[in-house]
This record gives C-alpha cells, structure tokens and sequence, in this order.
C-alpha cells in the first residue's frame, strides 16, 4: 500500500538542541515555507491583538491563578463582563487559533511547522512526518551559555524550565506528552551536525532538495 507523498514536516526541539536553526534551515534547503514564529504572530492577526502581546503567551500556559479564575468565569453566575470566549484572549484561546493554522498550512502543504504542538494537531495525518530533536546536557548548555552569558550559571535550570513550559501546554491542551517518542517518525540527536539531519530527513520521507531554475540567454 503506497504511502501519501510527505507535503509537511513538524519539528518539536528540546531548549538549547538548536532544532529551531536546524527547521529553519530544513526549510530553506527544501524550498518550502517555514512556519516558527509565523504561528503565534498568525493567531494574534485573528484575535486581532498586538504581536507582542502572543508572545506573551507563546509555548505556556495561563498562571494557575487566571485558569482557577476561569471556572467561575464560566458559571453563569459569575459573568466576567459579558466578553464571550472568542472575546479573550489567552494561552488556551492563542493555542486553539495556532490549531487552526497549523492545519491550514498542513493542508496548503510544502511547509515547516516549528512546536507549538503541530505533531499533536497532525498526529495520525497523511502527508505529515513529525520529528523531534534532542541533544546532550553539555551541547545544550554551551548553548545557552553562549546565547545568555549573563545566565549562564543557571543554565540548565533555564533549559529544564523551558522544556517544562512546553511539555505542560501540550499535556493541558492535547492530553499528550510533549516527549513521548511514539508522536514522532524521527528523533535526532543535534550533535550530529545540520547537514547530517537534513540528510537523514530527506532519505526517510524521499524529498529532494530544493533547486530553483536557472535560466540563460541565447548566444
């Protein structure tokens, strides 16, 4: 039975392994549109708020304080100013509008989703290959060192709470681990360089590479 050809690659990437330049970079080498910080800046156009303001909310959750809030918001007896929920906007309402351009450019094709739980919106969808990157602790750290010098003694306390954020909007929002290796086709390990990734990528899911015409004029 022929697999549907692949027209969407998802990258999920620990804090620090450098899957965000590695998804970047894949894009560009297959010509295909990357979709990283486009996610949350396309969910702030549909609620019709600032770019800043998503990024507030970008890979995290609500403080528990706000998420307690809600459930009283929802009682009928305990209006919260007549707003309807399209009204609000927070990490949950920003997740489902990021869903729903997450499958928009799934079904555009030819495109690079970076986080913000594209596997989990696409688990189980023809045309789509989901990878994870991962890297070492010490890989990580010099990166981050290198990225926040002024952190750097509390690097792997960084990293360890990035990942955290990240794995508790997608157990909240999807009821899915972040992690769990069986949402994924690929995980590679960084350490072994972006052209070796792009490589290994290309052979399991038969792309080629991007090769733009080049023209010339008659002699």
């Amino acid at each position: 039975m022929a697999h549907a050809p692949i027209r969407v690659i998802t990258v999920e990437r620990e804090s620090g392994s450098r899957g965000g330049e590695f998804a970047h970079d894949l894009a560009a080498h297959l010509g295909w549109r990357l979709m990283d910080a486009e996610l949350p800046c396309a969910a702030a156009r549909a609620a019709g708020v600032s770019p800043e303001l998503a990024a507030k909310y970008d890979e995290r959750l609500d403080p528990w304080y706000y998420r307690y809030g809600k459930v009283f918001w929802h009682d009928s007896s305990y209006s919260m100013s007549g707003l309807s929920e399209d009204q609000v906007f927070d990490s949950e309402r920003m997740l489902s509008l990021m869903r729903q351009e997450i499958l928009k450019a799934a079904k555009e094709g030819n495109c690079v989703l970076v986080g913000r739980g594209a596997a989990c919106a696409l688990a189980g969808q023809p045309g789509s290959f989901h990878v994870f990157v991962y890297a070492t602790a010490s890989a990580k750290r010099e990166w981050f060192m290198r990225a926040f010098p002024e952190k750097a003694s509390q690097a792997d306390q960084h990293l360890a709470a990035s990942d955290k954020r990240r794995a508790a909007v997608i157990r909240k929002f999807y009821q899915q681990e972040w992690c769990s290796r069986s949402l994924y086709h690929m995980l590679l390990n960084s350490c072994m360089g972006t052209e070796a990734m792009i490589a290994a990528v290309q052979s399991a899911t038969s792309l080629a590479a991007f090769c733009p015409q080049v023209t010339t004029a008659a002699g």
